[in-house]
């Protein structure tokens, strides 16, 4: 009968470390299966700020454009500014030079 007992017994401790077993597999798939959704949102998420960073790229690179041309613009008109302040500066000049022939005439 002591056979009996002992075997029961470790039959029943097989069984409790089986089901164990089984239970931890169980909760290792269930998490597994979480783990690939929030992987999944992850990878959705990742897409929408890819597309987000791609725009953003190409809105600073049309602004750099713009501020190119508005520099070649403003240097443009500086040229043209700095060269009518001379041909003002060479009127004068001649302006000065006629005045100060009639008044060394007189």
């Amino acid at each position: 009968m002591a056979d009996f007992v002992t075997l029961y017994g470790e039959a029943g401790a097989i069984g409790c470390i089986i089901l164990m077993f089984i239970i931890m597999i169980r909760n290792l798939i269930s998490s597994q299966h979480s783990q690939n959704e929030d992987l999944d949102d992850i990878r959705v998420h990742i897409g929408k700020i890819e597309t987000k960073i791609a725009n953003t790229e190409s809105i600073v690179i049309k602004l750099i454009g713009r501020w190119d041309k508005s520099d070649t613009v403003r240097d443009d008109r500086h040229s043209k500014l700095v060269e009518e302040i001379n041909d003002v500066g060479d009127v004068i000049m001649e302006v000065k030079g006629s005045l100060s022939r009639i008044n060394g005439k007189h």
